[in-house]
């Protein structure tokens, strides 16, 4: 009878581990374990002399001894090991029971000596499963899966705050160990927040099969191109990379002479105050930013939305295609500086495509933008986006980054004197304390925080409770409406730019003021501080104080912010200086000093004294100029007059071209004067 059928009565098991060699009644030192010698090489069948592998293992050793390191080791890497294996790999193989892979006459002879009081299975189960249970078999701990346990037990422990706060709060405390203002690569995509709302069926529609057969494009993470798009080419827009200091990168943008020239030519579209100019421009050049940028202004003054977000996004697509190697989005780390004109299209680009997503419905898409925005510049904030930062983050419910933001920046950036961080931040105190699924101690620590944040506000800035009621169409009571550090006196006796950023803020935030809820806990605080006043706290001494000595005048940042926000409210409240002078959309409120790396070739000049009737030839020979060139500083009468000579005779003989290129059309001849009689 064969081995394997002697196997097969015995209802053993194949890859099984067999006893040692003293428990088979061999002799280490016998001359058949001296003939086993090496295994055979993977492939080819063994000697009929050999008979059992297991004779290489000492007899001394047990099944139940534990395992050395080494041997450990080997356990590990038997999985990876298959039959190309060298021999070395055969030999540690058959010692962790990996016999089920041979099946020549020599491995069955090695597994007749298994166990008789194992349990019988059958012989066709698959062979992984095989291994598997063959390794959990092996000494106790030594397993790959276990060791991976013990380390996530262990890395669980270390992570164990002596406190006993929950895995929840740990998972928070990991997530805000990362850089305040990194940016995660998913929360730029607004697909993916609607897919949250409304479903991936809802959002994507249609468009799934289409997408198998679109033509390859560059992959970007700000936007995604469309297949209504032209077809992108290098535009002439280039990154580099200026320096680096103290772990942070300054980049800028670079144009090339080619884009140079398309860029003088931009600017005399923008002076002929004809956006048809701007339109033939965009059909020859399809991807200049700043083209784009100011005809989705033209846009979205039609009511053309769709068409205004369209050309926002083209242009985002055509600056990522331009950035740096190193450049990254997500890192914090790079700068770019808003006094370098190349570098403003990036910037206004991007707060323009974030106050579309806030439109959309995307608030936490839009954060993230704005989170973008700030760390290009957080020291100078060139567009104030700390003025949007924290609606964005009420609206997205992030209010854990809101507070951290307020707790990390407060004492060198004084956050708490910006009246929009002062009232949204112990507002996000008070949903914390909504939260039940928070623990009671953590509930009650942010309603105190609250609390007291809200009346330091109220105290500060007296003069936002009133038109915030007005708003929400609350009536508030008569002690509050009748008190004079509420009244009308409040808002009056403020400065221009303190009411400009308290009517910013109202006309933005008044809405999530609106709960009934936050209207309930808002009356006592506002009592509260009607105490305060008339108990004379130096408190409200000092607020006062504060009050007359800041907010003298906003700075540029500001007004920039206000123009591009188009609050009303705020816009009514800009300064005479600003509304005076002509405002683009491409680069609105340009800095003073900016750094200029090329300039736009002079034009010649016309004078503005120009007569009607000289305007009027000009507007039919553009070329046509009756003051002639330019006057030299000095020149005297005589040559005035010369020059007004030679002006008239250029005027005459304009006027002998005009009238001698008139032409009058004759009527065309009839040669049947009577006619048919027939109406065409």
């Amino acid at each position: 009878m064969s081995r394997r059928a002697l196997r097969r009565l015995r209802g053993e098991q194949r890859g099984q581990e067999g006893p040692g060699l003293g428990q088979l009644g061999i002799d280490p030192g016998s001359e058949r374990a001296r003939e086993a010698g090496p295994p055979p090489p993977p492939g080819s069948r063994p000697r009929a002399t050999v008979s059992n592998r297991f004779e290489l293992i000492p007899a001394e050793e047990s099944e139940d001894e534990p395992v050395t390191g080494e041997e450990q080791v080997d356990t590990r890497l038997s999985e990876q090991d298959t039959a190309g294996g060298n021999k070395e790999g055969n030999k540690e193989r058959n010692k962790e029971g990996a016999v089920a892979e041979d099946t020549d006459d020599g491995q069955r002879e090695g597994e007749e000596a298994e166990q008789p009081d194992q349990m019988p299975a059958s012989s066709n189960k698959p062979r992984k499963k095989k291994k598997k249970r063959k390794t959990k078999k092996t000494s106790a701990g030594d397993t790959v899966e276990d060791n991976d346990l013990e380390d996530i037990d262990s890395l669980l422990e270390r992570l164990e705050d002596p406190s006993g706060l929950s895995l929840p709060s740990q998972g928070g405390l990991i997530a805000d160990s990362r850089p305040l203002l990194y940016v995660e690569h998913r929360n730029l995509n607004p697909e993916n927040e609607l897919k949250r709302y409304f479903g991936a069926r809802a959002v994507l529609g249609d468009q799934r099969p289409r997408q198998r057969q679109r033509q390859y494009v560059r992959s970007t993470w700000l936007t995604a191109p469309k297949n209504t798009w032209p077809r992108y080419s290098k535009t002439g827009i280039a990154m580099r990379l200026l320096d680096t200091r103290r772990g942070v990168q300054h980049f800028t943008f670079e144009h090339h002479r080619e884009y140079q020239q398309v860029q003088f030519k931009f600017l005399d579209a923008v002076e002929s105050m004809d956006p048809n100019n701007i339109v033939l421009l965009l059909q020859m050049n399809p991807y200049h930013v700043d083209s784009l940028l100011q005809l989705s202004d033209v846009c979205r003054m039609q009511e053309d939305q769709e068409m205004a977000r369209d050309l926002i996004e083209r242009a985002l697509y055509s600056l990522e295609c331009a950035f740096h190697p190193v450049f990254s989005l997500t890192s914090g780390t790079c700068r770019l500086d808003y006094r370098r004109p190349e570098n403003r299209a990036f910037f206004l680009a991007l707060f323009k495509h974030l106050m579309f997503l806030e439109k959309r419905g995307c608030p936490r898409t839009a954060l993230e933008f704005c989170k973008l925005i700030l760390s290009l510049d957080p020291e100078n904030d060139p567009l104030c986006v700390l003025l949007l930062i924290d609606f964005l983050s009420l609206r997205a419910r992030e209010y854990t980054f809101l507070t951290r933001l307020f707790q990390e920046w407060e004492s060198h950036r004084n956050l708490s004197q910006l009246p929009n961080f002062a009232f949204s931040v112990p507002l996000a105190y008070f949903f914390l304390s909504q939260q039940e699924e928070r623990p009671e101690l953590e509930r009650s620590q942010a309603r105190e925080r609250a609390a007291r944040l809200i009346q330091l506000a109220l105290v500060m800035f007296p003069s936002v409770l009133m038109p915030l009621l007005d708003h929400c169409s609350v009536q508030p009571d008569a002690r509050v409406a009748s008190h004079p550090f509420f009244g009308l006196n409040a808002q009056i006796s403020q400065s221009p730019a303190l009411n400009q950023l308290t009517s910013l803020y109202v006309g933005r935030t008044h809405a999530l003021w609106k709960d009934p809820a936050v209207m309930a806990w808002l009356e006592p605080q506002t009592h509260e501080v009607l105490r305060m006043v008339e108990a004379r706290d130096p408190l409200v001494q000092e607020a006062e104080h504060k009050r007359k000595i800041r907010y003298q005048s906003a700075p540029r940042n500001i007004y920039r912010h206000v123009i591009l926000s188009e609050m009303k409210e705020a816009t009514a409240a800009l300064p005479l200086e600003v509304t005076s002078q002509p405002v683009m959309g491409f680069d609105p409120l340009p800095p003073l000093d900016s750094i200029v790396s090329y300039t736009r070739p002079e034009r010649t000049s016309h004078p503005s004294n120009e007569s009607t009737l000289s305007l009027f030839f000009r507007s039919l020979l553009p070329n046509f100029n009756l003051q002639g060139d330019i006057r030299h500083d000095g020149d005297d009468e005589a040559g005035a007059g010369q020059d007004l000579n030679q002006g008239v005779n250029r005027l005459m003989a304009a006027m002998r071209d005009m009238l001698a290129n008139i032409q009058f059309q004759e009527p065309p001849r009839d040669d049947n004067p009577e006619g048919d009689g027939d109406w065409d």
